[in-house]
């Protein structure tokens, strides 16, 4: 990590301790440490310094993204609503738009994104979400659901059809006709605060509309998207950590047998396979974080790739981690526990596993074919 990267994470650390356990059960986190760690840079640490961030790369945001991971998979989903939202103001957005909303994203506000709606979750083409214009401002009307963080946040950055096209527009959380309403008992990351959103005719100035004009929408979500499952995938990294660790230090003090329960070859392969899930993930983030910060045209299909291998690691092991501790991880409050819960989550937040394996599987197609032309050439 980098010497600021390092410093984050022992803020996190520190700020955390032994309340994540506490914090899923409640369902809930504190607001003054989503504001601290906002204030700090921490919930968005890419956006550079001239914004009042850090300015860390890919790789570093994502050995950071992996710590909160580790300790607290809620924390870390607010953190990647964040990096979201700033990175979708970054991409659609001008210069004037990026001085002022990206200060506000690194001194306390917090931010949801909006994409998922009641018949649009994975095929985004069936979005209703309306962004009109009036004179100066324009009206949104629609539905959000599912979406992280809405239940803490200060601002809203809600896709919908605009101009023929699709785009983001920046909406007030408390501006008049939006009604957020918190989703009951989750079944993972249950403090990230999901919420549902009804936008009625919400007018907002027409330069809170990111860019201006209406985009092609496979541009204007990818921008959001691939953001999301670079964080998804290095916060299940810390996921795998966590359980390798704790199932690492059950069985070698748990006796069965007259042995510790790491000396059983079942209990070893075991142990072996979660060890080779995290490094598995792990690799799969650190490339995807190379082609970001080397500007790789590969950058969103290495994004998808790392997403996918990473959530699907990170559901298997924590299943052995489970399995491992046994009853000692049947219970909420219990860090295999939530990591079990939380882990499933990340097979369908930002693009379904099997939409990842549409997205590869249309990649993969596209290099045959070069490769076929190359040949015959």
């Amino acid at each position: 990590m980098t010497d600021a990267a390092t410093s984050h994470a022992e803020l996190v650390s520190g700020l955390i301790g032994d309340r994540a356990d506490a914090w899923d059960v409640a369902g809930e986190l504190p607001r003054d440490l989503l504001v601290k760690l906002g204030a700090a840079g921490v919930l968005c640490a890419q956006v550079g310094p001239e914004h009042g961030g850090t300015g860390l790369d890919s790789l570093a945001n994502g050995e950071l993204t992996a710590r909160v991971g580790a300790l607290c998979s809620s924390l870390r989903s607010v953190m990647t609503s964040q990096g979201m939202a700033a990175w979708t103001v970054r991409r659609l957005g001008g210069t004037e738009q990026w001085d002022a909303f990206l200060p506000r994203l690194t001194s306390g506000d917090l931010a949801a994104v909006g994409f998922s709606e009641p018949g649009a979750g994975s095929d985004l083409s069936a979005m209703e979400t309306e962004i009109t214009d009036d004179g100066t401002q324009v009206v949104v009307t629609g539905r959000k659901v599912w979406i992280t963080a809405a239940h803490y946040a200060d601002l809203l950055v809600v896709f919908g059809k605009y101009r023929g096209g699709a785009t983001a527009v920046v909406v007030p959380a408390r501006a008049p006709g939006v009604r957020i309403t918190r989703v009951a008992n989750p079944l993972g990351c249950r403090a990230a605060g999901h919420a549902d959103i009804t936008l009625d005719a919400v007018r907002v100035p027409a330069d809170h509309v990111l860019g201006g004009t209406g985009l092609p929408l496979p541009f204007a979500t990818t921008a959001a998207l691939t953001y999301g499952r670079m964080s998804v995938a290095w916060g299940c990294v810390g996921i795998l950590r966590a359980c390798l660790e704790a199932a690492a230090a059950h069985t070698a003090t748990r006796e069965q047998s007259g042995r510790v329960l790491a000396d059983h070859q079942l209990v070893a392969r075991h142990l072996t396979e979660l060890y080779v899930a995290e490094r598995h993930a792990t690799r799969a983030c650190e490339h995807a974080s190379d082609s970001w910060d080397t500007g790789s045209p590969d950058m969103a299909v290495d994004a998808v790739h790392a997403k996918y291998v990473a959530s699907r690691e990170a559901a298997e092991g924590a299943a052995r981690a489970v399995q491992l501790l046994a009853s000692a991880a049947a219970s909420d409050g219990h860090v295999v526990a939530r990591a079990y819960r939380d882990a499933k989550l990340m097979e369908v937040i930002e693009g379904t596993s099997e939409i990842c394996q549409l997205i590869l599987g249309r990649h993969t197609r596209k290099l045959a074919q070069h490769t076929r032309r190359k040949v015959q050439a």
